[in-house]
């Protein structure tokens, strides 16, 4: 019985040991150490994550985060997150990276790295076809859904007058929805949900105003240097043999979006 103690006690010590080690460890060591990456993904931003018809993620940054793996010779998680929790699953180690879509802001350069972009795109206003709309004073008088917390939510806040209403959702499925049902006049909204959503919807999303260029990057831990030199070069290497156009082609079918984004 003694000797079980000591065996479980030794067992549990070893264990907090490698624990230990691990917190401690950085990105790309921990990464290695389980043989796994573990990326965190959008699942309502389409093109860049969704669920396909066979209920898998499909999407822009899944093939990305695939890639990725493949380079690092690991196996590949991904985890489910909206906008807003992106950011805190990262920080709190629930995921090694963020791979969904993610925009730099001045704000989120405190908390995050951000590798060089992989992709780009614009955010914009869209609307109806007929919407008389292509400059900010037009807003007056208008209802706009954003997806809370996001680049496109930041960017229409400062060209958006008095007189706007500036409709905030949690996600951008249920922004999208708004505009589907007409709860919402106009959308603000990147170009490749913009593109994703008028393959399914009767109406339709036309630019009205630009806004931003807005590239897509790869956000690793705060300071996390050598994890973020890993990703550069394998976001090199997949510009240069041409999968980052295959993969804007097949998505958006426009292979410019790579270009947008260097």
């Amino acid at each position: 019985m003694l000797r079980r103690v000591f065996l479980t006690l030794g067992l549990g010590t070893a264990a907090l040991a490698l624990t230990g080690s691990l917190a401690l460890a950085g990105t790309l060591e921990n990464i290695k150490a389980r043989q796994k990456l573990v990326v965190a993904v959008l699942q309502d931003y389409p093109p860049y994550g969704s669920m396909g018809p066979d209920m898998k993620p499909t999407g822009i940054d899944i093939d990305v985060a695939t890639q990725i793996a493949k380079h690092l010779r690991v196996g590949l998680e991904l985890v489910p997150v909206t906008g807003a929790n992106r950011i805190p699953f990262m920080q709190t180690g629930k995921v090694d990276i963020i791979i969904a879509c993610l925009g730099k802001t001045a704000e989120r350069e405190k908390i995050v790295t951000y590798s060089n972009p992989y992709i780009g795109e614009y955010n914009s206003v869209f609307g109806e076809e007929s919407a008389a709309i292509s400059r900010p004073t037009d807003l007056v008088g208008h209802s706009i859904g954003a997806s809370r917390g996001g680049t496109e939510d930041l960017e229409v806040s400062k060209i958006a007058p008095a007189g706007a209403d500036i409709q905030r959702f949690e996600d951008t499925a249920s922004t999208l929805s708004a505009y589907a049902t007409g709860q919402v006049d106009l959308v603000a909204t990147g170009t490749a949900t913009a593109h994703a959503f008028n393959e399914k919807s009767p109406r339709k999303l036309f630019v009205k105003i630009k806004m931003a260029t807005e590239p897509a990057y790869v956000g690793v831990p705060k300071g996390d240097d050598e994890m973020k030199n890993v990703i550069n070069q394998t976001i090199a290497a997949l510009a240069k043999d041409g999968t980052l156009a295959e993969i804007a082609k097949k998505y958006l079918g426009d292979a410019s979006a790579v270009d947008i984004a260097n």
